[in-house]
């Protein structure tokens, strides 16, 4: 073996043509690789650009969208940023499905100045028959916390879906805490007014909204609460106040014998202060009933001065709503601690 042959046999090593013929495969692999890689990039910016068209409507819809389509004035095809637009869920109703087969609305008849509108038209026409189109929205949103809807305050009276909700739009205010209670506020005025009171839940805040409390769908509870008594939906948030206690306050059952919960200019929300408060339950036969500086009840008149003073009432009776002491005078369960 001469020297060239035995240097071509080391390993590692290459004659210039071979090194030449390597250097080709090289740059034709990174040719290929470069090409494939642009048309993946070209197919996958096609393939978007056809699921942002065909994820914004059904394919059953399209005799709806070549009228309603993303230039026109009412943006309706913004329904496909909300849960009612998502493609890949099959349970989702198309433009039919809620709207009706609109023949009318679609195929406008002759000698009609004006395109009638579709079948269930929402909006403003919902009040044309509200029942209708309840029965188009209870025909998916049924069950679990719909349940109750069938003879809740809402539906007795009327209350339309959309008079509520909003769905082509990405932003529903009655689904945020924020903006939830303004869409509350355009029926029950009386509440607007008590939660600006000084003393009242952070509704305004954004940290409570109505929901937290109401189920406005309907409920087992009165007042459409999401418990099934007012003193359980408090407790999910007041749970020092749920005892159990040795000595029970009875009227902390209904915790709006003595609270407002939207609001009031009494602080802790209190109806009115006390001693007045609490002398709508209380006998006057006592102190309880006794007003500042005269002589009244069985007992002495000194009992009776100052019970206006400071906290009242609650100066003496600091765990009115239950305690745990064992002290008991009388057996008049004092509520002190």
């Amino acid at each position: 073996m001469n020297a060239k042959s035995h240097q071509a046999a080391q390993p590692g090593f290459s004659i210039p043509g071979n090194r030449s013929i390597t250097n080709v495969i090289i740059y034709a692999l990174w040719f290929i690789a470069a090409a494939f890689l642009t048309t993946t990039h070209a197919s996958h910016a096609a393939e978007n650009k056809a699921q942002v068209k065909n994820g914004i409507i059904f394919d059953q819809d399209a005799k709806c969208t070549k009228c309603h389509d993303e230039n026109e004035s009412n943006p309706v095809l913004s329904i496909g940023k909300t849960r009612h637009g998502t493609r890949a869920d099959g349970r989702l109703p198309s433009c039919v499905g809620c709207h009706g087969d609109s023949d009318t609305h679609v195929n406008k008849p002759e000698g009609k100045k004006e395109r009638p509108k579709p079948t269930f038209p929402f909006g403003k026409q919902t009040l044309n028959d509200i029942t209708a189109h309840n029965e188009v929205c209870a025909s998916c949103h049924k069950g679990g916390k719909f349940i109750h809807w069938q003879g809740s305050a809402h539906s007795a009276r009327d209350v339309a879906c959309t008079s509520c909700h909003q769905l082509h739009t990405a932003h529903d205010k009655v689904k945020d805490k924020r903006t939830q209670p303004e869409v509350c506020f355009t029926c029950h005025k009386e509440q607007r007014s008590l939660v600006n009171k000084q003393s009242h839940h952070p509704i305004v805040e954004g940290k409570v909204a109505c929901s937290d409390c109401h189920a406005s769908h309907g409920s087992a509870g009165p007042k459409l609460m999401q418990r099934d008594t007012i003193a359980d939906t408090c407790f999910t948030c007041h749970m020092e106040k749920r005892g159990p206690f040795v000595r029970k306050h009875e009227p902390a059952e209904d915790c709006t014998i003595c609270h407002n919960p939207h609001g009031s200019s009494v602080d802790n929300l209190l109806k009115t202060r006390p001693p007045y408060l609490c002398q709508q339950c209380h006998e006057p036969q006592t102190h309880q009933g006794g007003i500042s500086g005269f002589n009244s009840g069985t007992g002495a008149g000194t009992r009776t001065k100052g019970i206006t003073m400071g906290r009242s009432c609650l100066n003496c009776h600091t765990n009115i709503h239950g305690t745990n002491n064992p002290a008991n005078v009388g057996n008049e369960r004092t509520f002190r601690r």
